[in-house]
């Protein structure tokens, strides 16, 4: 088992402060949903802990199994088991789907080490069949012209391959129709395991639906101010987030980001 902690965790940009103090521990067989109102630090969160250089970390800890995570080049996370499914995806062009798959894959591999081509071509090829993807996909620029669904269904074709410790899943269902959340949740499904554990930023109870988390953490103003089970999220759907804020005597203020 591996144990991802987040501990006490302040962020700024700009110089404006985003993240208050967020602690969060998750572990590798557990998936963990975070909601929130917009403007509450969730995707901030995301891109802090992965290394995004505009959010600047003025306290507090991330470590993998004691690693400082905080101490790292991006690159380094993500061959330390972190991986970032993103709210927009980028497009790169010159770069196939296929290549970029087989160097991240590499990447985390010795030198010697390296998945042979043919077995990269086999588990591709079920891989994209299980999130029914067109084969052709693989040799186009990544992410190049592909609709926004299509761009969801590559982040989790991208997590099914590499197969990190760690994703970070940051609203992966905005955008979907009910079909492609179907998919997209079938993957994450799939990644169920002793050896992975996933953190999904959502504004919508739908995708738990589909896919059970272990734990629902409620974030507002830059803190988890709440946390329990899947209930959590089935009350927020139906209640909203007003008795909350009663609950816990918090007036109605956002930070920017979300």
């Amino acid at each position: 088992m591996s144990t991802l902690v987040i501990k006490d965790l302040h962020v700024e940009i700009e110089g404006k402060e985003i993240l208050k103090g967020v602690n969060l521990t998750i572990n590798t067989d557990e998936i963990h949903a975070i909601m929130g109102p917009n403007g509450t630090g969730k995707s901030t969160l995301a891109s802090a802990v992965m290394g995004h250089p505009k959010y600047e970390v003025t306290s507090g800890s991330v470590t993998i199994d004691g690693e400082d995570v905080l101490e790292m080049e991006v690159d380094e996370r993500a061959q330390a088991g972190l991986f970032l499914a993103m709210q927009y995806p980028s497009e790169i062009t010159g770069v196939t789907n296929a290549d970029f798959l087989r160097s991240a894959i590499n990447s985390r591999r010795e030198e010697g080490d390296e998945i042979p081509l043919m077995k990269f071509i086999r588990e591709l090829d079920n891989k994209m069949d299980m999130l029914e993807m067109d084969q052709e996909m693989a040799q186009r620029y990544l992410n190049e012209g592909f609709s926004g669904g299509e761009k969801k269904r590559n982040e989790i074709l991208q997590l099914m391959m590499i197969q990190p410790k760690f994703a970070i899943l940051d609203e992966i269902d905005s955008g979907l129709d009910i079909d492609a959340l179907k998919v997209v949740s079938k993957g994450i499904n799939e990644m169920r395991s002793e050896n992975f554990g996933c953190l999904i930023i959502t504004h919508y109870q739908r995708l738990l639906n589909y896919i059970t988390p272990d734990h629902v953490h409620v974030m507002m103003q830059g803190r988890v101010v709440k946390s329990g089970g899947p209930e959590l999220a089935h009350k927020l759907e139906s209640e909203g987030y007003d008795w909350i804020k009663e609950e816990l005597g918090i007036e109605d203020e956002t930070v920017g980001q979300a």
